[in-house]
């Protein structure tokens, strides 16, 4: 079957198997390899991509449910090699370890900053709550985001 959908801002057409899960279509396919496949059931958030600017595991989402949408990965996120502020705050707080869970992370913290909205920092740690690290306690991934939303909002 032909899928036709808007990655990262450009239209893509692929001939996909009618079982194909969007992971395998944007790893395989694409080559866009920054989403993981960490559990392949949706319950570690490495594969989180944006659907139609909503997160999604792309492990659990039919290649054929993107047909006409537009995903986001966390290749999209960067503009002109440059990186997204939200990713700039990754590295300057620490908040990437081994590298797996953080493209799915940077997705679910896209999303929150797409909402344009101040969160406080229980707030920000429910919404990452579907992200699994083995590799951190977290705060330093929580204090990444918590900027990026601040960066945003009058003090």
């Amino acid at each position: 079957m032909k899928l036709s959908f808007v990655v990262n801002g450009q239209p893509r057409e692929v001939e996909v198997r009618p079982m194909a899960r969007l992971l395998d279509v944007l790893r395989e396919d694409l080559r866009l390899t920054g989403a993981k496949e960490g559990c392949g059931e949706g319950e570690c958030g490495a594969c989180t991509v944006l659907l139609d600017g909503q997160s999604a595991c792309a492990c659990l989402v039919p290649a054929a449910q993107a047909q006409g949408a537009t995903v986001l990965t966390v290749e999209g996120l960067a503009e002109d090699a440059r990186l997204a502020r939200l990713q700039d705050n990754f590295v300057r707080c620490g908040a990437a370890q081994c590298g797996i869970c953080t493209p799915g992370f940077l997705m679910t913290a896209a999303e929150l900053c797409q909402r344009g909205q101040a969160l406080s920092r229980a707030e920000v740690r429910d919404a990452v709550a579907g992200n699994l690290c083995r590799c951190t306690g977290y705060q330093k991934i929580i204090d990444a985001v918590e900027e990026a939303l601040c960066a945003d909002q009058p003090r």
